[in-house]
């Protein structure tokens, strides 16, 4: 689901600080292209109001009382979830192992609590779009700190994986944190066709966006 042609961006905030829940709302309502239809003190409250007013994006904290983010999380937007929610994780900790699971749960991506509000307003828009918001170089750090918890025992070899040579190599690229910039740069074609390989390689492997492209890369020990 994303923000529709005419209509706001439609976002729920859950944060167990009042303070940074009440910024939170402030920033992005003060927004022309985006209203907070509900928020909330913690996971279980965040689940019973984003399946009820059906946001476009709900903005996560991870660590709550009663339910936390990362089982929020996969409630909303976990696999076999129908109609997922996009969510944002929005967290204190950088790499804390729960934004890790908050992202194999189903989150779309995650920003720093410290972050400054343009770029927390920028994930937003980005996470409704359908893209995953998942910076290049956090993404080096999070593979390289988690790789051992992620990477499969045995390498499952190309031969089962159903992609091209060439959506291979993109795909070991997306893993190892390069940009779609970065990527056309290596290997000297157009953003615009990395973003064509992009999108056929979700399709074929059944991802929602590059942080699942990502984690799926290292567990079929495709990357090292």
């Amino acid at each position: 689901m994303s923000g529709a042609p005419g209509r706001p961006v439609r976002v729920v905030v859950c944060d167990d600080q009042m303070l940074v829940r009440t910024g939170l709302v402030t920033i992005i309502d003060a927004q022309p292209d985006m209203e907070v239809v509900g928020a909330c003190a913690d996971g279980r409250a965040a689940v019973d109001l984003a399946r009820k007013e059906r946001p476009d994006v709900v903005v996560m904290d991870v660590r709550m009382p009663v339910l936390d983010g990362i089982e929020a999380t996969r409630l909303l937007a976990g696999s076999g979830v129908p109609d997922p929610v996009k969510v944002l994780v929005v967290t204190t900790f950088n790499l804390d192992e729960y934004v890790y699971e908050a992202l194999r749960a189903g989150a779309s991506g995650f920003l720093l609590k410290d972050a400054p509000p343009d770029r927390l307003l920028h994930g937003i828009r980005t996470v409704a779009s359908g893209a995953a918001l998942l910076d290049p170089e956090v993404t080096r750090q999070l593979v390289g700190r988690y790789a051992s918890r992620i990477r499969p025992s045995e390498d499952v070899g190309d031969r089962e994986v159903p992609l091209t040579p060439r959506e291979l190599e993109v795909l070991r690229l997306i893993a190892d944190g390069l940009s779609n910039s970065e990527i056309a740069a290596a290997l000297v074609i157009s953003q615009e066709t990395v973003k064509t390989f992009v999108s056929r390689i979700l399709s074929k492997l059944q991802l929602r966006d590059r942080v699942q492209a990502v984690v799926y890369a290292y567990r079929r020990g495709l990357v090292s």
